[in-house]
């Protein structure tokens, strides 16, 4: 389909697949925990992960999205952040990665992040993607457990898919693979109508959507 151009083979997905092998570059049995994990891009990074050999941590919102994690997408572990702040979250992760998360991939900030920072190993690796939770937000919540990052000798790395333009046709060409040989699933939320494109880009924002959100408009 000429979706997948906006989807899997396009920028969100080269973002999964770049994001996670060239800035984090995962190990086989490291633990990676991805934020945001049900997403377009976050469930690409999971599964990602799976075929690097990696033990993952999805973190989601509703017990919907973390069925498909595990269903869909084969993540070891599925943790629901709704409704916890972040001493119970904090817990719940610790309590699925008791040696710490080698690699974070965040998608969603605010207390998410927090809770994830509690549980970092030694010479983590944070790929920040995205803070979805902070976009539209009335007050930053910002980020409070920062010191982690210094006690265990972490690295943030801000990453943008844009340096990576170049490279898209190998990217692509992996993704389609990794397609065809049924080792990576891609959902697509496809909703119609140019008038009514306000109303679906706020799907984004409200965790409406269920895999890469594309509009038709022909």
């Amino acid at each position: 389909s000429p979706s997948k151009f906006l989807s899997a083979m396009g920028a969100v997905g080269l973002t999964g697949y770049f994001g996670l092998l060239e800035v984090a570059k995962p190990q086989a049995g490291e633990t990676l925990i991805v934020s945001g994990a049900a997403g377009a891009v976050g469930s690409v990074v999971g599964q990602i992960g799976k075929i690097a050999g990696c033990r993952v941590i999805g973190i989601a919102g509703g017990a919907e999205k973390c069925r498909r994690l595990i269903d869909d997408y084969g993540f070891d572990v599925a943790i629901d952040y709704k409704g916890k702040g972040v001493q119970q979250l904090g817990d719940e992760i610790a309590a699925a990665a008791p040696g710490g998360a080698d690699i974070v991939f965040e998608n969603v900030g605010g207390d998410v992040m927090d809770a994830e920072l509690l549980n970092i190993a030694k010479k983590a690796r944070i790929v920040l993607c995205g803070l979805i939770s902070e976009y539209n937000a009335p007050e930053k919540v910002g980020i409070r457990n920062l010191w982690r990052v210094l006690v265990q000798e972490a690295t943030i790395h801000g990453f943008l898919i844009m340096d990576f333009a170049p490279r898209f046709a190998e990217g692509g060409a992996k993704m389609a693979q990794w397609m065809a040989e049924g080792r990576l699933r891609t959902d697509e939320d496809v909703q119609e109508g140019l008038e009514n494109a306000y109303a679906i880009f706020m799907r984004l924002f409200t965790g409406a959507n269920t895999g890469k959100l594309v509009l038709k408009i022909a």
